[in-house]
C-alpha cells in the first residue's frame, strides 16, 4: 500500500509540474560576461574611428547589464547609449532603422512621441538561435550613422545577429 502511494504522489507532482511549464517563459539571455565582452569590441571599434563612446547593454527584459561611459565623452551620451539599447530591445530593430522610418512612414512618426524611444542610430536587438538575447547602445562616435555602425560591427564581430 504504501509504494502505491509513492507512485501515485510521483504521478501527481509530474503532472502538476508539467501543468505549470505551460506559465513560465524560457528566456535566452546576454550573461555579464557576454555584456562586457561587447564593451571590449565596441571600443575596438569606436577607436577605429578615433572614437571614444558611451556604451550599454541590456538582456533580454530590458534590464541594463553595462551601462560605460568614455574618457571624454558628453554625460548626455550615456543616457543616449541605454535609450538605444532599450528602443532597439523594445521594437526589435536598430534604432537607427526607426529614424529613418519615422522621416518616411507616417505610421512610425507617432514612435518620437514614446518618452523612452530614442530614434538615433546606435542601438541594435542582439538575436542568438532566432532568440532576442539582449541589445547594445552605442552613442558619441561623432554621428548617429557612426555609433550604428560600431554597434552593428561588434554584435556581428562576436557572431550574434541584429535581425531575427
Amino acid at each position: 500500500m504504501e509504494k502505491r502511494k509513492c507512485v501515485l504522489m510521483a504521478i501527481i507532482l509530474f503532472i502538476s509540474c508539467n501543468l505549470s511549464a505551460q506559465y513560465v517563459e524560457k528566456l535566452s539571455s546576454l550573461n555579464q560576461a557576454g555584456a562586457l565582452k561587447l564593451a571590449e569590441m565596441a571600443n575596438v571599434e569606436a577607436k577605429k574611428l578615433d572614437k571614444n563612446v558611451s556604451i550599454a547593454v541590456l538582456n533580454s527584459s530590458g534590464v541594463v547589464l553595462l551601462l560605460l561611459k568614455a574618457d571624454n565623452v558628453g554625460p548626455h551620451n550615456t543616457e543616449a547609449s541605454r535609450r538605444k539599447a532599450y528602443t532597439s530591445l523594445s521594437t526589435k530593430t536598430a534604432s537607427y532603422i526607426l529614424m529613418k522610418n519615422a522621416t518616411t512612414t507616417e505610421d512610425a512618426k507617432n514612435l518620437n512621441t514614446l518618452p523612452e524611444l530614442l530614434l538615433l542610430g546606435g542601438g541594435v536587438p542582439i538575436w542568438q538561435n532566432g532568440e532576442l538575447v539582449g541589445s547594445l547602445g552605442v552613442s558619441g562616435g561623432g554621428s548617429g550613422e557612426n555609433d550604428h555602425n560600431i554597434a552593428l560591427k561588434t554584435v556581428e564581430n562576436l557572431g550574434f545577429k541584429t535581425n531575427k
